[in-house]
């Protein structure tokens, strides 16, 4: 039997719970911790799509640390674009600004803004989100990719299974043109040696080696 580990960091008003392939309460609701990857991360399809994820191991975030300050897990200011894509997806034609990747005691923020430069109305449905965990309109679905250290990182998550809310962005059904949306997910952070990490966005693609700062 795999051992299943959850750890909660206490932030005023808000208990944040960061596990193992996301175990809450017995609960195996995919997110908020960090997965070992078994071989290279995923890399970007020919269609802007991440390819399949490969099989996974748990693994447990580690060490004691002094729990995070609750700007941490608030939504963050957007900030100067580290990293920039055009994509197309559903018929639409799209930029994706990254804004940010801030680490601060045990959690990393990402930031990001998706932005309609098309004359079509994009409909997002829950393409980032996560069905299974009935997160489907949120951005749970996007995760950070360690590939030096083989680690899959998750959106953290609040509550149980059926309750739970992800530590990230709410967002409509659809995207208008000329519509800028912005968005944000909280995470367990990687360890303090790690500077860049990979970012894997459904249906948008991945972005390479951003720099956490």
């Amino acid at each position: 039997m795999r051992r299943k580990i959850a750890l909660a960091v206490a932030v005023p008003g808000l208990v944040v719970t960061l596990t193992a392939c996301g175990v809450l309460n017995g609960q195996q609701l995919g997110g908020g911790g960090q997965e070992r990857q078994a071989g290279q991360a995923a890399q970007t399809a020919a269609s802007g799509a991440p390819e399949q994820k490969p099989e996974q191991k748990e693994q447990a975030p580690s060490g004691e640390q002094a729990p995070p300050d609750p700007a941490a897990s608030a939504p963050p200011q957007q900030g100067e674009v580290i990293a920039t894509r055009d994509v197309k997806a559903g018929g639409a034609e799209l930029k994706v600004d990254v804004t940010g990747l801030h680490r601060q005691g045990r959690l990393i923020t990402l930031s990001w803004t998706v932005t309609n430069t098309g004359d079509t109305k994009w409909n997002m449905g829950s393409d980032m989100g996560d069905t299974s965990a009935y997160l489907g309109l949120t951005v749970a679905g996007v995760s950070l990719v360690d590939s030096a250290n083989a680690k899959r990182y998750r959106v953290a998550r609040t509550g149980e299974k059926g309750t739970a809310k992800c530590v990230c962005s709410e967002y409509d059904v659809s995207t208008e043109p000329g519509e800028v949306v912005p968005l944000y997910a909280t995470y367990a952070a990687p360890p303090p040696d790690v500077q860049k990490i990979n970012v894997e966005f459904p249906i948008l693609g991945v972005f390479t080696d951003v720099p956490i700062s």
